[in-house]
């Protein structure tokens, strides 16, 4: 079934871009969560995302194992994955090196493109704007677009919400 990949800037859209998605399909949703609410700014964030979903959907929290959350989804259940973002930040916060990550990445996109139903995964693009002075948001900024790519790679559709409208993003000529 088709991974789709939706990435784009922070309050671009794309957690409703997925909760369309989601709507629209006719049969179950897991909602794999990636957010912890380590402040009262967070704590409302998430609170405002889950009065955005429908009550009827599961919601799976799932800060570290996007992999394995997505892999017990059971069949004939659509995935949405919020967000790739915070789950490299929690990973990288555990501890893990980037090569670790990378190969997460890789394994969960691959659970994702193999699961009997469609899987929305959200993620930021956050290379687009000024070199971080500091040396761990640089390597923070230069794994997530790895791991985006990885993502992508693995996916049937990818698109970039810009003020709420998506982009497609087409793969590069083979040329």
């Amino acid at each position: 079934m088709p991974l789709t990949v939706v990435l784009g800037g922070a309050r671009s859209g794309k957690s409703a871009y997925a909760v369309r998605a989601g709507q629209a399909w006719g049969g179950p949703v897991r909602f794999v969560a990636t957010a912890e609410a380590h402040d009262e700014e967070m704590a409302a964030r998430i609170e405002r995302h889950r009065a955005d979903r429908p009550p009827a959907w599961e919601t799976v929290e799932s800060p570290r194992d996007v992999g394995g959350a997505i892999a017990s989804t059971p069949a004939g259940t659509l995935v949405i994955v919020d967000c790739l973002t915070l789950w490299v930040a929690n990973l990288v916060a555990a501890g893990l090196e980037d090569d670790d990550i990378r190969a997460l990445a890789i394994s969960a996109a691959a659970a994702a493109a193999s699961h009997t139903s469609p899987v929305v995964v959200i993620s930021n693009e956050v290379g687009s704007g000024i070199v971080p002075a500091d040396p761990d948001v640089r390597r923070y900024r230069d794994l997530l677009g790895t791991v985006n790519m990885a993502w992508v790679e693995a996916s049937d559709h990818a698109w970039f919400l810009v003020a709420g409208r998506p982009l497609a993003l087409e793969p590069p000529d083979a040329t």
